[in-house]
């Protein structure tokens, strides 16, 4: 498929330097997510870059540190952008990126829609240790969601595979916030449960006064037992789907699990320095489980 049919743009030309734009966003950044898609297929691997590239469009705009107002307003924008996209007439370079995936690959609106209600949380307000509840809905919300588009362009988009998105897109997440706190802490964010919290004595909800708690790490070990529990049973449901349609997944989640494991290693004690898997360790991993 050429660009211009693969990106919905009548120009070639344009078409490629759209896709030449997205793909070098996506290597830029440094993520993980960017190992497991060189997995796939051309045009599955472009139609995730696209996927990749709106969810960072999202995203800045809920980090962004404009007025709450304006951060929604903006967001309430992308909802249009998505019925346009969906009603056959994108207009922003993203959103044609992923006219023509939406339709090749069945992809749902709700997933969309719900990645944006998730980024309405961060951008509403501040979050400062929610409840189990509400974070496992923002988990749902900012990581499922995108692990459910993730699958249909995979190539698997069984009901196994929507569990693999459920609880592997939650390990993921719960994950960032266990190896993201100070930077998380910067925006004045603290995404540890209220539950744990108050288990291990630790009141209050000022992102800078609970990380120098002394329970602290107690806590978060916690909060990691319930990831751990989330990548078993995304294994177990993994077990279930095409072995070769889901080994993006796969890389994913043996990436972010030994990240995990590097993360409760290094405890959560002061001077604490983000945890990041070698470039090496990762290509190991890749290969290790997106070659079985």
């Amino acid at each position: 498929m050429s660009d211009a049919a693969l990106y919905g743009v009548a120009d070639e030309p344009a078409a490629a330097a759209l896709a030449r734009t997205i793909r070098h966003r996506v290597a830029a950044s440094g993520t993980s997510f960017y190992w497991a898609m060189r997995l796939l297929p051309e045009a599955r691997r472009n139609a995730m870059y696209a996927i990749y590239a709106w969810c960072r469009e999202v995203d800045d705009i809920a980090d962004d540190e404009r007025p709450a107002a304006d951060k929604l307003a903006a967001l309430g924008r992308w909802r249009e952008e998505i019925d346009a996209i969906y009603a056959g007439q994108p207009r922003l370079p993203v959103s044609r990126a992923l006219s023509q995936p939406v339709l090749r690959y069945q992809l749902r609106r709700a997933d969309f829609l719900a990645v944006v209600d998730g980024m309405e949380m961060d951008a509403r307000e501040a979050i400062r240790a929610p409840h189990l509840a509400t974070l496992d809905l923002y988990c749902g919300r900012v990581a499922a969601a995108v692990g459910h588009l993730s699958v249909h362009v995979f190539g698997d988009a069984s009901d196994a595979a929507h569990r693999v998105a459920d609880s592997l897109g939650r390990a993921l997440q719960l994950t960032n916030v266990l190896r993201d706190l100070d930077e998380d802490a910067g925006r004045g964010r603290l995404y540890l449960p209220r539950e744990i919290l108050d288990a291990h004595g630790i009141g209050g909800a000022d992102p800078a006064t609970v990380l120098r708690h002394p329970a602290l790490p107690a806590a978060c070990r916690a909060l990691a037992a319930i990831a751990e529990d989330h990548f078993t049973e995304s294994a177990r449901a993994m077990a279930q789907c095409r072995r070769r349609a889901m080994r993006p997944a796969a890389v994913m989640g043996a990436v972010y699990r030994a990240t995990l494991a590097e993360v409760v290693r290094r405890g959560w004690r002061e001077p604490r320095t983000r945890v990041s898997l070698s470039k090496p360790r990762k290509l190991w991993l890749a290969l290790r489980y997106g070659l079985v």
